[in-house]
């Protein structure tokens, strides 16, 4: 592939989607794309400020610096791949996570995000990682998908909703709500109890 068809998917890929995904507002997309952005340039310039810790002795400190800048490098390789447009590979690891869904993406951020903060409590690996983070729920409120029309809240929560299961009009509001089967098992077991004990009585 030559530079300019590479700079040129490059530069379309934050405008389109491999997978449509129309149910995402754009807000919310091209924030989430930005605080990643933000997060990984972040979380390795605190990353690397983390690993002068070793200076004073704190081994904590530079193996937390250590993962928050490789933190950091992963979610600016997957949002920005145009800042390694000389690597091949990671545009491709790049499309691949594009053509994933959302909730990865937010479960691989939030992951990575914990343990420079637990190895090397801090300002820099709080705020650098804290955005990693926020990124990954940002991330996550999309794989949840587009809130309810108004209509459809109000039809579900009127006592005039249609029952799931025969479809007719039920009059009692919590015929929509499903039974806890903890208590149906429960309800069974004692009533089996008190059979058996009558029948022992007997």
């Amino acid at each position: 592939m030559s530079f300019a068809e590479r700079l040129t998917t490059l530069m379309a890929r934050p405008g389109q989607d491999n997978v449509p995904r129309d149910d995402v507002p754009w807000h919310l997309k091209y924030g989430g794309r930005a605080a990643g952005i933000v997060g990984g340039f972040f979380a390795v310039l605190f990353g690397l400020y983390n690993c002068i810790g070793i200076l004073l002795g704190d081994v904590g400190c530079l193996i937390g610096g250590i993962l928050q800048i490789v933190a950091g490098f992963v979610v600016l390789a997957i949002e920005a791949p145009c800042c390694f447009i000389f690597i091949d590979y990671v545009q491709q690891a790049a499309e691949k996570a594009d053509q994933r869904p959302y909730w990865n993406r937010a479960a691989l951020y939030c992951i990575i995000a914990i343990p420079p903060v637990v190895l090397c409590l801090g300002l820099g690996s709080l705020f650098g990682c804290g955005l990693i983070f926020v990124t990954g729920m940002l991330y996550g409120m999309m794989a949840l998908g587009k809130k309810g029309s108004r209509e459809d809240m109000a039809a579900m929560a009127s006592p005039n909703a249609m029952s799931p299961v025969q479809g007719v009009p039920s009059t009692d509001q919590h015929s929509t709500l499903m039974e806890d089967p903890d208590s149906v098992v429960r309800g069974h077991a004692s009533s089996g109890n008190n059979v058996a004990g009558s029948q022992l009585v007997r």
